[in-house]
């Protein structure tokens, strides 16, 4: 039987752990596992839910809000042996026997898994597979927008194709709400970078993995509900996307390709921003600020 430690962070979830923690048991049938909670300092009942409905979990404090890669590394460090790790967002409701088949589909080169993501009330699974960022689909999605440049693989980083979901499939990176991560693969890739506040934290790794061949790849057979989505309304939030998406390409390549980069980015939040999107006005106002890039990301 295989030993999985199950991964989560939280931060003033209250209100969503006790629908995450009830589909747990269902979720991991087959695998010995224990839980393991990163708190980022959270001001509501977080704390006190756990004790009462997860009495065996292991609780760390961060004593701040440090993000949620700090608080995947921080639950690591809180780990004892396993076979692998489940990482969780407490929003996540996973379906019976999700977790043994992310982890079945393990090894032979795979070193993430991630399952078939919906949205409440929705019977059709969320585009969660990504293409590696470029400036021709950085510029295509700008242009065209990603669902229409997602039909075609050098115009879009979003994996439109139904047949993608339908089948196992690998991808350079997948949302990171729900991700199996095996021990071999953690332990080549090492902490996550917490240099990513919230978001492209779960691209890096995933392009970390890739580089030091271990694969993503999507098990169609395993699914779970994602009630999230704050960024897509969020001006603040999405600004933070936004500019991380850049800072992380910057990471990866040089000043002149991460400028062409950065201008595509800004062409698709300018053109969203005209159609009265306050969230791309507040992220295409930041994006053009000089220096908008340097330092660390913050909450």
């Amino acid at each position: 039987m295989s030993s999985v430690t199950v991964i989560v962070v939280t931060w003033n979830s209250a209100q969503v752990l006790p629908g995450f923690l009830a589909a747990l048991p269902g979720a991991m049938t087959g695998l010995d596992w224990r839980l393991v909670v990163a708190d980022n300092d959270s001001a509501d009942d977080t704390v006190e839910v756990l004790r009462t409905l997860a009495p065996d979990a292991t609780v760390v404090g961060t004593g701040r809000n440090a993000g949620y890669a700090a608080g995947v590394n921080a639950a690591l460090r809180a780990t004892g042996e396993h076979d692998a790790v489940l990482i969780c967002n407490p929003d996540i409701r996973m379906r019976p026997g999700c977790a043994a088949r992310l982890f079945g589909s393990l090894g032979d080169g795979v070193g993430i898994a991630v399952p078939l993501l919906y949205e409440e009330g929705s019977d059709t699974p969320h585009r969660s597979l990504r293409r590696e960022p470029t400036v021709l689909r950085a510029l295509g999605e700008a242009l065209i927008g990603n669902t229409r440049a997602g039909r075609f693989p050098a115009l879009s980083e979003l994996v439109t194709d139904p047949g993608a979901y339908r089948s196992p499939t690998r991808a350079d990176w997948a949302t990171g709400a729900l991700m199996a991560v095996s021990a071999e693969c953690l332990a080549a890739c090492g902490p996550w970078d917490e240099s990513f506040f919230l978001y492209s934290e779960e691209t890096e790794f995933c392009l970390r993995a890739r580089d030091l061949g271990y694969a993503t790849r999507l098990e169609p057979t395993a699914d779970a509900v994602h009630l999230g989505g704050d960024s897509r309304v969020s001006p603040r939030l999405w600004t933070l996307l936004t500019l991380n998406r850049v800072r992380l390409y910057r990471r990866r390549h040089g000043p002149l390709a991460t400028a062409a980069f950065r201008t595509a980015v800004l062409l698709r939040e300018t053109s969203r921003a005209a159609l009265g999107r306050p969230a791309s006005r507040a992220a295409a106002a930041e994006l053009a600020r000089p220096g908008a890039l340097r330092g660390v990301p913050g909450p």
